[in-house]
């Protein structure tokens, strides 16, 4: 499919219909989606509206907007007017419909998107994989063998896989940029209460975000600015990098390496203090937050939860909230260090996953010398991050026939235009680059 870009200067200047992108849209969707297992819903109803409508507003010589035309998804945890907001689960299933869209879709339709599917996760948003009991398990475009990651698994794989030009996930301990890297789509965690949060299910309101999944930076800037309703205005200003040693130098690929060898050669090395222990508290605080949102859901019917978050649900709900609020203040002077040390520099690179996407049938990573569940270990590297509210852009290593991979651009708060900026020029030097799936692999291991 063409980008969101093409396909909106194609809409405005009255070449394409926006009726006529959704034809094509839904007919791709129809042919391909099932085997990826990564949509949930289908709305064609109320999508050919909306594109009826953009095309009422170009046909009046009116401006339907940034985005005319442009179909998009959005993870299954979205509000959608008039449909029940289940996020991933069956508990929620048949929970009256939402009286609204979620305001991150209405900013989108206003500037003339076209929602057309809601996008599977893992069950509440509980997990790095996309292992959903109630839909299934979403499958890596780039080899259907593979997992997408999550846990906004479905929403990376219906942009990899083209279905999509763009759609949205939300990030609470690594949930966009996880799926992004071992989809090699840009995603982006941005700063934390940047973007709209709205009419999303949370899952733990401490780190949730929303964010977009593109397979072009463009597209990705675009998409952003429309969010936030800022400007990524260039700057022709240096850009300070450092690179993130200790514990993001570990289980890293040998190509993650080479390719932040490439581009900060110079750099400085951060170690970052208590790192284990920050990923540790982002695990207690997620697990305390979340525990105490479903705790009646779980009383009045647990075993409507899949097992393996039912679990992890209520083993947070019974932890003391004394240890919250130490989890709490440690993480006020987590973040407080990292501000110190990311101030004397504008981006620290740092490997997004540690590996390439996992087997389906063996849903396994090493780590640290030993296999570990990739459910709950894909993020050792963004948990941290997004520890300290920092935004983090998760860019795709250009390197075609090979499974795809991500680094993590992350900047100070609100510095999203210096991490695109970054981003554009690590796509000019070949450094960086999306490749769509349809050729083989080679040189890849689980």
């Amino acid at each position: 499919m063409m980008g969101a870009m093409a396909i909106a200067q194609s809409v405005r200047s009255g070449r394409l219909s926006a009726t006529h992108m959704l034809d094509q849209c839904l007919a791709t969707l129809a042919k391909e989606y099932a085997p990826l297992c990564a949509v949930t819903r289908i709305l064609a109803g109320p999508a050919r509206e909306d594109a009826q409508r953009v095309d009422a507003l170009v046909a009046a010589g009116r401006d339907p907007g940034a985005l005319a035309g442009v179909p998009f998804g959005v993870k299954d945890l979205f509000d959608i007017a008039g449909l029940p907001t289940a996020a991933g689960s069956r508990v929620y299933a048949d929970a009256p419909p939402a009286a609204e869209d979620a305001e991150a879709i209405r900013r989108l339709k206003a500037a003339g998107a076209v929602l057309v599917a809601s996008l599977n996760m893992d069950e509440f948003a509980y997990g790095f994989a996309t292992i959903n009991a109630l839909h299934g398990t979403t499958r890596n475009p780039h080899d259907p063998t593979r997992l997408a990651g999550g846990s906004s698994g479905g929403s990376a794989a219906a942009v990899a896989a083209g279905l999509l030009p763009f759609s949205l996930g939300s990030d609470t301990n690594g949930s966009i940029r996880v799926p992004a890297s071992l989809t090699g789509l840009y995603g982006l965690k941005p700063t934390h209460g940047d973007l709209p949060m709205g009419g999303v299910f949370p899952f733990a309101d401490s780190f949730d975000d929303i964010g977009p999944f593109t397979a072009s930076l463009a597209d990705m800037v675009t998409i952003w600015a429309i969010l936030s309703g800022r400007s990524a205005q260039p700057h022709d200003t240096p850009i300070r990098l450092a690179r993130l040693g200790g514990r993001f130098a570990q289980n890293i690929d040998p190509d993650q390496s080479a390719a932040i060898d490439a581009i900060a050669p110079d750099a400085p090395v951060v170690t970052v203090p208590d790192i284990a222990r920050a990923r540790s508290a982002a695990f207690l605080i997620t697990a305390s937050e979340g525990g105490r949102l479903h705790r009646a859901a779980l009383a009045r019917d647990a075993m409507a939860f899949d097992p393996q978050v039912r679990d992890r649900l209520i083993a947070g709900a019974l932890l003391p909230d004394g240890l919250y609020d130490d989890a709490q203040a440690f993480r006020a002077s987590f973040r407080a260090t990292m501000l110190d040390l990311i101030a004397p520099y504008d981006v620290l690179i740092a490997p997004a996953t540690p590996c390439t996407a996992p087997l389906v049938d063996d849903p396994r990573i090493l780590i640290d010398g030993a296999m570990t569940a990739a459910r709950a270990d894909l993020g050792i590297h963004t948990q941290p991050i997004s520890f300290t509210g920092f935004p983090s852009l998760s860019v795709p290593l250009y390197r075609p026939g090979r499974l795809p991979l991500g680094l993590q651009l992350i900047g100070k708060p609100s510095s999203e235009p210096t991490l695109f900026r970054l981003a554009a020029m690590l796509e000019q030097r070949g450094i960086t680059g999306v490749t769509m799936p349809g050729h083989q692999h080679s040189g890849d291991i689980a």
